[in-house]
């Protein structure tokens, strides 16, 4: 892994992408948003997700691969449930304006869904939820790429899946519960970083093409293809399979833009539902109940003296969040690089560290 080496302030990182993204064309507005939420991902841990994608965006910016202005297209539309054409925008400005609505809705109708195809790259999905939880409200974001197969469905070693990852985040008494997690065992990112490093994972995550475990991310590269396994591993991997179909139902199924279309380039759809706990049994009781199964999983029995402490999902990462806050974000030397290069070529002064 890279060394970790120097801290930076959060407004001083989010006003760089920000002015790298005007610099390549995004109107001043999605430039903000979107560098916010590649930042966000940074607060909350998850470094490949966060301003580690931002070389990525700039460069399909510069080449025309993301829209530089505008606004989605509405292709249907009912008062609780909404279809969009995304038109390749940014995906953090698409979900954010998304959420907006769907949030506004649910607070009056109850619940909101919305569908998006053909959006451009959606970076961390957990990085959406906060504004949602801090509304008493739950929120469901799933992405999915019809174009890509990474992951192997149980029992093949062929790549047929996308990595399919989802976020839920839900009001809970003593802190905001927020899952986000693919359905695959790692992430191409993950797998990407590792190959460049040279490094290997510590498990048995992928699979090659003659049908055996492989912990080295080379072979995802090869002439023909390895694959990430399904989440459950070689052992249970038949749960990530299941879950990783029902990511793609719910994305590709429900925006018209699936596989059987034969979908040409780069895209993603999402699947964005928020739910309002007051029209059930209630705000104060959801988050009653919510953070008492979330005190009983703290409070439960350790496995081990050294071992890990019981926690529920999403406390690490708000934990660090509030830390970074304070002290600033780490960034990797690779990542660092890959700023400078941007930085270099548009003329930028890279953020001073702290």
């Amino acid at each position: 892994m890279f060394d970790i080496t120097r801290v930076y302030g959060v407004e001083s990182l989010v006003t760089f992408a920000a002015e790298a993204l005007e610099a390549v064309g995004l109107c001043a507005s999605m430039s903000k948003t979107v560098a916010s939420v590649l930042v966000e991902g940074d607060l909350l841990g998850h470094d490949t997700h966060g301003l580690a994608l931002l070389p990525g965006y700039l460069a399909s910016a510069r080449d025309g691969g993301m829209a530089l202005d505008g606004a989605p297209d509405i292709l249907n539309e009912r008062p609780v449930a909404a279809l969009w054409d995304g038109r390749k925008l940014p995906g953090p400005w698409l979900i954010t304006q998304g959420l907006q609505i769907a949030m506004e809705k649910a607070e009056y109708f109850g619940t909101f869904t919305l569908s998006i195809r053909n959006s451009h790259h959606t970076a961390g999905l957990v990085s959406y939820l906060k504004p949602v939880t801090d509304r008493g409200l739950i929120g469901l974001v799933m992405a999915s790429d019809p174009t890509e197969q990474c992951v192997a469905p149980f029992g093949s070693c062929q790549p047929v899946l996308s990595t399919n990852p989802f976020a839920i985040g839900y009001p809970a008494r003593g802190g905001a519960v927020m899952l986000d997690m693919s359905t695959s065992v790692t992430t191409n990112g993950m797998v990407k970083r590792l190959h460049n490093e040279k490094a290997q994972f510590a498990h048995d995550w992928l699979i090659d093409a003659e049908g055996n475990p492989s912990r080295d991310p080379a072979i995802r590269y090869a002439r023909i293809p390895g694959a990430i396994m399904p989440l459950g591993g070689f052992d249970a991997g038949h749960k990530g399979t299941g879950l990783g179909m029902t990511v793609e139902a719910l994305t590709h199924g429900l925006s018209g833009n699936g596989r059987h279309r034969n979908p040409q380039g780069w895209q993603n759809n999402v699947f964005i539902q928020v739910i309002d706990p007051a029209a059930f049994g209630g705000g104060d009781s959801f988050a009653m109940e919510a953070g008492f199964l979330g005190d009983a999983i703290r409070h439960s029995k350790a496995a081990t003296a050294n071992g890990p402490a019981p926690r529920v999902a999403g406390e690490r990462a708000q934990a660090l969040r509030a830390d970074r806050l304070l002290q600033g974000i780490p960034l990797s030397e690779g990542i660092l690089a890959g700023l400078a290069e941007w930085a270099e070529t548009l003329g930028l002064q890279m953020p001073q560290n702290s």
